[in-house]
């Protein structure tokens, strides 16, 4: 059995985010990811697949980490955020069918993975069983082909971080790269599991406002900015961020004045070198009475965000 992120408690209170959800036996937490197993909590979704894609690194999006080269990207299930406008909700919101069964004997079935959408309607989500190894030697076979390593990414990888911790170490064993792309709304504690094993992150920044995390994302702004602080002064990765513009809730001038001005303070005068992606908006999930972000709008936002950047690029305009 792989080793756990942190030792047996009885209180059986997650540690991962700062949702700091406490179990019952048998109870899963907000993320749909982890739950109380055995007195222990436990992730569900270690090793269960969703999504495994060569991708090239600047879809991550990182515009300044190996340009040019491909990056084979992994996903689980599962986040501990509730995004109304999430790109990948059916797999960021499914949850395992029956969270007491996770470590089916060998040989059996595993429970299905399934995913209810806004009008009710469950569908079974396909997954994949891999083991750290497996998915190691899966980097390795597309290495001719361009790949670095492992992106961890899709659904929030950090509410299965057992499983980013074990097979990025033995990335790194195997002499390639580690891409964490996360929301960053995750405790100092389990960041320090994970982070002396990447090389490069992006971060979503996805306001400054603390009522807009709280209210609208179910996060913790605070928490947020912390992780990327931690991540930012670590000398071993590089660290890019992304804010997703959403009409009528952090597309004002005077918050992106906000997000760039408090960027550029990271980490002495190195933090006007992080790269932003400011991103266009387009309906999805349980965000569509929204039209899509105004090209102009990202641009200009953009302009803004390079009074105090270096690096700042556009997306999906």
């Amino acid at each position: 059995m792989q080793e756990q992120a942190f030792e047996k408690n009885d209180s059986v209170r997650c540690r991962v985010c700062p949702q700091g959800c406490t179990l019952r036996e048998g109870q899963t937490g907000v993320c749909h990811a982890r739950a109380n197993l055995g007195g222990e909590v436990r992730p569900l979704n270690y090793g269960r697949l969703t999504s495994l894609a060569l991708d090239p690194v600047e879809k991550k999006p990182l515009a300044r980490f190996m340009p040019g080269t491909y990056v084979l990207s992994v996903g689980t299930f599962g986040c501990n955020l509730r995004c109304p406008f999430c790109q990948n909700g059916e797999i960021s919101c499914a949850r395992i069918a029956d969270a007491s069964a996770p470590g089916t004997p060998e040989g059996m079935q595993l429970p299905e993975v399934v995913f209810t959408d806004v009008n009710g309607r469950t569908q079974r989500i396909r997954t994949e069983e891999y083991t750290p190894e497996e998915l190691c030697e899966t980097a390795l076979y597309y290495r001719d082909r361009g790949n670095i390593g492992l992106a961890f990414t899709y659904n929030e990888p950090m509410v299965g971080m057992e499983f980013v911790r074990d097979t990025a170490r033995l990335v790194h064993e195997a002499g390639m790269k580690n891409v964490l792309v996360t929301a960053g709304c995750i405790t100092q504690e389990a960041l320090a599991e994970v982070l002396p094993y990447i090389d490069a992150m992006n971060i979503d920044l996805k306001s400054f406002r603390a009522e807009t995390y709280r209210e609208l994302l179910g996060g913790d702004l605070e928490t947020v900015k912390a992780f990327i602080r931690t991540a930012a002064e670590d000398a071993g990765t590089h660290v890019e961020l992304t804010t997703l513009i959403i009409p009528g809730e952090n597309d004002t001038e005077e918050e992106m004045r906000e997000i760039s001005t408090w960027i550029s303070s990271l980490n002495g005068d190195a933090g006007k070198d992080i790269p932003l992606h400011v991103s266009r908006f387009f309906p999805r999930h349980r965000m569509t009475d929204r039209d899509a972000t105004p090209v102009e709008t990202v641009y200009r936002l953009a302009d803004i965000a390079r009074e105090r950047l270096s690096f700042v690029y556009t997306g999906n305009c």
